[in-house]
């Protein structure tokens, strides 16, 4: 994609944001109680990125999402750390799908710890994926008209045409 100066651009800073080091069993054993936490950040960066082709335009709802992240992760790690390492390292070991079934127990006791402790139930099956009304204060795109091409012209009427002579057809004589 090429550029010219008049462009924006963001900065390294604008850039820069702390990444959250996690583990794929650590993300995945969190990760309903994760999206049901930042659920308005999330919906708000997808729906960024889903009314702008542009990646710039959404960086700050990115940052949301991993400010988000940061919080959750850490109340987590304050309140339920015994519990979620136990659920995390048990799903690590499963399987190499990383499981949930073999891990009932231990999702059990921490699922009963983030309701204890930040009052959140686990989401239940089909959550994510059912319909949730956002509402944003974000200002609607504008959206930029674009020109249709013109009509594609319409097959000739056959019907109409009479038959034509065939220069080479051969003549039958009765």
């Amino acid at each position: 994609m090429a550029f010219t100066n008049e462009d924006y651009l963001p900065t390294n800073e604008e850039l820069t944001v702390p990444e959250l080091e996690l583990t794929s069993s650590v993300l995945r054993a969190g990760a309903h109680h994760f999206g049901k936490y930042c659920d308005k950040q999330c919906k708000e960066f997808m729906l960024c990125v889903s009314e702008d082709p542009d990646p710039r335009k959404c960086l700050s709802e990115g940052k949301e999402v991993t400010r988000c992240g940061f919080e959750f992760f850490g109340k987590v790690k304050q309140n339920c750390f015994a519990e979620f390492t136990k659920y995390f390292e048990c799903i690590d070991h499963s399987d190499r799908q990383m499981s949930f079934s073999n891990c009932r127990k231990t999702q059990e006791s921490f699922d009963q710890c983030v309701k204890k402790t930040l009052d959140q139930d686990r989401p239940y099956l089909g959550y994510f994926s059912s319909p949730r009304i956002h509402h944003t204060e974000r200002p609607k795109p504008e959206l930029t008209p674009h020109n249709l091409p013109e009509r594609v012209p319409g097959p000739p009427d056959y019907k109409a045409d009479t038959k034509p002579e065939h220069k080479f057809a051969p003549s039958i004589v009765g």
